[in-house]
């Protein structure tokens, strides 16, 4: 049922292997911050969806408890103010299409940081709207296999109104709208599914094949090295 990027699976699973890097704590605070910060101040996850989100993250990556909550109070604090989200786009090795989400307190440092990577990689940085255009923002819920076969978990989220259904592996992806994305979460949860992620995503709407094992090798380089950023949430490309 799905065209979805095989680079995508692949990312999947390094990121599973990044939770043991400690910087990942300071990035899923930060996301927690900026979700306080977006959603009006509002601290409660019950009441603002992408804090329950990152709050989900966290706690799937085993973040302390007293981390989560210094990092939701931050958002009310005068440093919070300070912490921005920022985007950026441009070409991978190849002519690939990449999007960085970053969070940062200082726009300046953390843009020029980025285009040192894009020029260290041969990578091209682009003007915003050069390559967001050719992305989709969809929600994306990874649900565990467990017991149940792919078949199972086909029919409740198909039910449940998923835009799409994908396997991969041990996993089964669950598409979404964006705005059905916390009611299917919530109505495989009810079904007796375990959750491994949930999350708001950027979608290529169409993808892009490179053959040659040099520029993949080069490409995931390049990705690799951006992840690794502190300010650095999340990277896209249209990878297929």
């Amino acid at each position: 049922m799905s065209g979805h990027s095989k680079w995508a699976q692949i990312k999947r699973q390094k990121g599973i292997n990044d939770q043991k890097r400690g910087k990942t704590f300071t990035k899923l605070g930060n996301a927690i911050t900026i979700a306080v910060k977006q959603g009006g101040g509002v601290g409660d996850p019950n009441s603002n969806f992408r804090l329950r989100l990152a709050m989900d993250a966290a706690r799937a990556a085993n973040m302390p408890k007293e981390n989560i909550e210094r990092a939701i109070k931050r958002a009310s604090e005068k440093t919070a103010g300070e912490l921005s989200e920022v985007t950026y786009e441009g070409f991978a090795p190849g002519g690939v299409s990449v999007i960085v989400e970053a969070a940062t307190d200082n726009p300046m440092r953390t843009t020029s940081e980025v285009k040192n990577v894009f020029s260290k990689s041969n990578a091209s940085f682009g003007q915003p709207g050069s390559v967001s255009y050719q992305f989709k923002h969809i929600g994306r819920i990874i649900v565990k296999k467990g017991t149940n076969t792919f078949d199972d978990i086909f029919a409740i989220a198909l039910d449940n109104q998923a835009e799409d259904i994908e396997e991969v592996g041990d996993e089964v992806f669950v598409y979404t709208t964006m705005s059905d994305l916390s009611k299917i979460k919530d109505a495989l949860s009810a079904k007796g599914l375990e959750i491994a992620e949930a999350d708001l995503i950027r979608e290529p709407v169409v993808t892009v094949s490179v053959d040659d094992h040099e520029k993949l090798s080069k490409i995931d380089s390049f990705i690799s090295a951006l992840e690794e950023m502190d300010d650095v949430q999340k990277v896209y490309t249209n990878l297929g």
